[in-house]
């Protein structure tokens, strides 16, 4: 049976009050799959949180993914989150649509600087802000990538692309490895768009080893149809695919955490151990924003690592993070 539904304001003045001294046991910053699937963990922990969202995530732009079990006929981003958000709402959590502006460190918790409202502290954060992808300069962007005429990752659809004529964009080392993944695994039929920038002599040769063609003028128009980009005008030249995708790289919101001296890898992405924490005490982060793999699977696994260590920590006083000592709640298996 569900869990019994609190009343939404009850549960969320608990929450949002959290301890006598007015200090949750945990803040989640983003709305996306990773920290939805982590304020579900510490909901169901018993813990106090407060997850604030400023309404941005990747995963909304996602026509429809088939890498999610249980999903065979696959599930869009925006219907995916609108799950994860009904589910939440049975424990009596709901998002708090706001922004973020800063995050500091004031004795054995954190203070959040929330826009337009007044700021919250919690002795544990969790950074689930994502990335956000580099959008090509194309007429009707938005209307593409809702189309599934534009997409970003071919780990994500590239399934969807086989066989099929297939143009990337993308400046070099970043766009022809993602050319190459293609033609490994999906299709022989893959162009390379430069966007008028040459490419090496040693990359030339490894995009002919893999078959793939290179284009280098600058896109001048580009035409659709109802199920697939028509045309594509470059150099005075027409060219027709099938599918495009964008490799322009990748813009990770990692700043809250670096601000405070997070360590983080040279694009931006943050280093974190095992149990999903930043090299800042207290301070977590899960999915988009960390190093690794940007899948909406992997991010949900990061957040039910770190929420289950920040529930097995809270209230402990350990010896990186003092404070905090009021009776210790059931700890979780780790």
């Amino acid at each position: 049976m569900p869990p019994a539904r609190l009343t939404g304001a009850r549960r969320w003045l608990m929450a949002e009050r959290g301890a006598e001294d007015g200090i949750l046991d945990a803040l989640i910053i983003g709305g996306g799959p990773a920290g939805l699937t982590a304020a579900l963990y510490l909901a169901r922990f018993r813990r106090r949180l407060a997850l604030v969202d400023a309404g941005d995530s990747r995963a909304a732009w996602i026509p429809s993914s088939h890498n999610l079990p249980f999903f065979a006929e696959g599930i869009g981003g925006r219907d995916m989150l609108a799950r994860q958000r009904e589910s939440l709402a049975r424990y009596g959590i709901t998002p708090r649509r706001a922004e973020v502006t800063a995050l500091s460190r004031e004795e054995d918790h954190f203070v959040a600087s929330i826009a337009g409202g007044a700021p919250l502290r919690a002795r544990r954060v969790l950074l689930a802000t994502g990335c956000r992808d580099t959008p090509p300069d194309l007429p009707d962007l938005h209307e593409a990538l809702n189309r599934g005429l534009l997409r970003y990752c071919p780990i994500c659809d590239g399934y969807e692309a086989r066989g099929r004529k297939v143009a990337i964009l993308g400046h070099g080392a970043r766009g022809l490895g993602e050319a190459v993944f293609i033609a490994r695994t999906y299709t022989r039929d893959v162009t390379l768009l430069t966007l008028g920038e040459t490419l090496s002599p040693e990359d030339r040769a490894r995009a002919e080893e893999h078959g793939i063609r290179l284009l280098t003028a600058p896109i001048e128009a580009l035409e659709t149809e109802e199920d697939r980009i028509s045309a594509i005008r470059l150099g005075g030249q027409e060219h027709r695919f099938e599918t495009l995708y964008s490799a322009l790289g990748l813009q990770v919101r990692s700043g809250l955490a670096t601000d405070l001296g997070a360590e983080r890898d040279e694009t931006g992405a943050l280093i974190v151990d095992d149990h999903c924490r930043t090299t800042v005490p207290g301070l977590y982060a899960a999915g988009d924003v960390v190093r690794g793999l940007n899948q909406i699977v992997v991010a949900m696994g990061h957040a039910a690592v770190a929420a289950t260590d920040i529930h097995n920590r809270c209230e402990l006083p350990t010896e990186d993070e003092p404070g905090g000592n009021r009776a210790a709640a059931p700890r979780a298996a780790a």
